[in-house]
């Protein structure tokens, strides 16, 4: 409960002593009656009611119809400072996070959301706990020439809605945002590879490319991995590997402009695509595709 008090007593007392030793110089002794007046005043402590927790909560509601999520937020937040142990506070708590993420308050839904699922891990509302995680995350992914640290975060959150939530409302969703967030860690590597391919330093490419392949190999990098493969180990010399990945281009990805790159580079060199299925390029899609 919210206690006020309309003032502090010991302060009016002590400012009532010392306008009493002024008056007492100099007023006459006649004139104490007038400053009895000053110790009339009664004090008393008010108990103000909360608001309940309903009330509360249905005025979030309204703010968020009107899109005042930022007042929404501080609603829902209200109620589990009032109602701490409320069937309310649960759905504020929800509540919360989701008009935090509304007002793009993304690290506040972060916060809230990573509290919500801490604090009521078997509630039927932690897919979208997750979801919300998940998405706030998502919407601060930058480019790829920057460091991809929240594309991580926001692939984890979709993945525990994916898999441990399959039959949750959010998991289609959350399976595409998997599949556009591994995109985007995939290019990163490619970046990154493609930074060390064109200064001639073709092992940290290739280990770069192999990431590529060995972690997003669904994404739409890994046929532009396999021609760059090629063209790597060719700048070592390891013949057999270039014309392994090349192959394995051809076989996967026949139709992919990709492929036509690396088979002219191949061409250049005097040879042409050869699987060498020894190679962990080989082994690797044969172990995706469950050939092998």
């Amino acid at each position: 409960m919210n206690l006020a008090l309309h003032s502090r007593p010991q302060t009016r007392f002590a400012l009532a002593a010392r306008l009493l030793a002024v008056v007492a110089f100099a007023a006459p002794l006649g004139a104490c009656s007038s400053i009895e007046g000053l110790f009339a005043e009664k004090y008393e402590t008010k108990i103000l009611p909360d608001t309940p927790a309903d009330d509360i909560y249905n005025q979030g509601l309204a703010r968020l119809q009107k899109k005042d999520y930022e007042g929404a937020s501080k609603k829902f937040e209200e109620i589990d400072k009032q109602h701490p142990y409320s069937s309310y506070s649960k759905k504020g708590m929800i509540m919360t996070t989701y008009a935090e993420y509304e007002a793009g308050k993304y690290a506040e839904a972060i916060a809230s959301g990573q509290r919500f699922i801490g604090r009521y891990p078997n509630s039927p509302d932690i897919p979208y706990a997750y979801y919300l995680v998940g998405m706030s995350y998502y919407h601060q992914i930058p480019d790829i020439a920057r460091d991809q640290e929240t594309a991580e975060k926001a692939l984890a959150a979709f993945n525990i809605v994916a898999t441990k939530y399959p039959k949750s409302e959010y998991a289609e969703d959350a399976k595409y945002k998997i599949q556009v967030t591994r995109d985007q860690l995939a290019g990163k590597e490619m970046s990154i590879g493609r930074y060390y391919l064109r200064r001639n330093n073709f092992t940290s490419a290739i280990n770069r490319f192999r990431d590529v392949l060995g972690k997003y190999q669904t994404t739409r990098h890994a046929e532009e991995a396999l021609m760059r493969l090629t063209e790597a180990y060719l700048g070592l010399g390891i013949v057999h590997e270039a014309q392994t990945a090349a192959a394995v281009l051809g076989h996967n990805f026949p139709d992919s402009p990709w492929y036509k790159e690396a088979f002219a580079k191949l061409q250049g060199a005097g040879v042409e695509p050869r699987e060498d299925q020894g190679s962990w390029i080989s082994k690797l899609f044969r172990g995706k595709t469950g050939q092998g």
